[in-house]
């Protein structure tokens, strides 16, 4: 009798306490994001955190990888059967990922708010053939940052309007002994220097592709190439600019060894931590600038979006996890990283607050963003242009023969 009370008991015990146990996640998915620039690891760990505190139901698995290995990650994984649920992809991937169906094609998902409320520039992110794959998420081009010290103690009054003054002023800071190397630029062999070039690229009114056939090998493609190889034999860049990639040209900055640096909007708010920068409280940042006679100012659509995969088992999850990410309240919480793709956020004094120089940049940056080249061959045109940009840095080959090189190797 004792043995049939005691094991009552006990049964009744296990249920209360399974009873009261918290429920474990029913779904899983799993999400690839970058591991540099814009959001950090820890800002995304944070998101998805919030995410599944108000989602019990749904656990999340991230991975991170830098940028150089996103495309090839995602497209393995797709080989494989899936892997990802969840993925970042660049503004450059769309048609090559719509062409292959990587992605899934979300048009009839997003809401008459998010049509209206999001940026309209910043769905160009997303689109490919008036359909469209994810949500932006990361809104960004590359602006022009400067040291407001040296260039007080050169006496400068004004940073460059254009790519000439650029120069100019740069030559005064060396002449005056302040910095040997004023300029820093992200010219490794990778997309980095495709972002710096396509972004002189349009401040020099060029174009990538016409009829179907590469162009950027004259006109205002070759002059923008022909500007990075000067500036490079100048003495005014950086020579490591040819091996930097973003986070260099930031450390480089903050250590205060540049008077100019092309780079995203995270360097920002980085740059002026006075825990981790020399040079906080003097950054300066404008849009990056024109050419007299072509443009006032010029800019590379660097944006990135959030997509759920073709091989996703669980869409409805994934679809979900995006709409937070990219949500008004998630961007604004974060926006001292990456700027908020939502209209009204500009008007958020606690968006603005603390950096309104860097929001009236990107008032006018964003406005001008230039795309890299819509086509599913990107890949290919990327790396004979990178191959193109090291060659005519180092001397081996000519700009315009390497540019010609670059376009029959494109694949186009």
């Amino acid at each position: 009798m004792l043995k049939s009370v005691t094991t009552a008991l006990l049964g009744a015990t296990l249920l209360a306490a399974a009873l009261s146990a918290p429920a474990h996640a029913q779904t899983k998915i799993n999400a690839l994001f970058m591991a540099q620039a814009a959001y950090s690891e820890a800002d995304v760990r944070a998101m998805t955190e919030s995410f599944t505190k108000a989602n019990p139901d749904i656990s999340v698995n991230l991975e991170f990888v830098p940028y150089e290995g996103l495309h090839d990650k995602t497209v393995l994984a797709q080989g494989s059967g899936g892997g990802y649920d969840v993925v970042l992809f660049d503004v450059i991937w769309p048609a090559e990922y719509a062409t292959n169906k990587v992605l899934l094609d979300v048009s009839d998902k997003i809401t008459p708010e998010m049509k209206s409320g999001v940026l309209p520039g910043a769905w160009t992110t997303v689109e490919y053939e008036g359909k469209r794959y994810g949500l932006p998420w990361i809104l960004d081009t590359k602006y022009l940052f400067y040291n407001k010290e040296i260039l007080q103690k050169a006496g400068i009054a004004n940073p460059p309007r254009t790519w000439a003054e650029l120069s100019e002023q740069a030559k005064i800071i060396k002449d005056k002994g302040l910095l040997s190397t004023p300029i820093a630029w992200s010219w490794s062999q990778a997309e980095a220097a495709i972002c710096d070039y396509t972004t002189l690229v349009s401040a020099y009114g060029g174009s990538f592709i016409k009829d179907g056939k590469p162009v950027f090998q004259t006109g205002g493609g070759l002059d923008a190439l022909n500007y990075m190889v000067e500036s490079y034999k100048s003495g005014l860049t950086n020579p490591n600019s040819k091996e930097f990639l973003e986070e260099d040209v930031r450390r480089v900055f903050q250590n205060g060894e540049a008077a100019f640096a092309l780079n995203w909007t995270y360097m920002y708010n980085m740059a002026n931590n006075p825990k981790d920068s020399k040079v906080a409280g003097k950054v300066g940042v404008v849009p990056a600038p024109g050419v007299e006679g072509k443009s006032t100012v010029s800019a590379v659509n660097g944006s990135m979006g959030l997509g759920i995969t073709s091989t996703s088992k669980q869409p409805d999850e994934a679809w979900k996890y995006i709409t937070f990410m990219t949500s008004q309240a998630t961007q604004n919480q974060y926006a001292k990283l990456s700027l908020p793709i939502w209209t009204s956020s500009y008007d958020d004094p606690a968006v603005s607050k603390g950096q309104e120089e860097l929001i009236a940049a990107a008032k006018t940056g964003l406005a001008a963003m230039y795309p890299r080249p819509t086509t599913p061959k990107y890949q290919e045109l990327s790396t004979a242009l990178q191959q193109a940009v090291q060659e005519s840095l180092l001397g081996q080959e000519q700009p315009e023969a390497a540019l010609k090189t670059a376009a029959e190797n494109s694949g186009l």
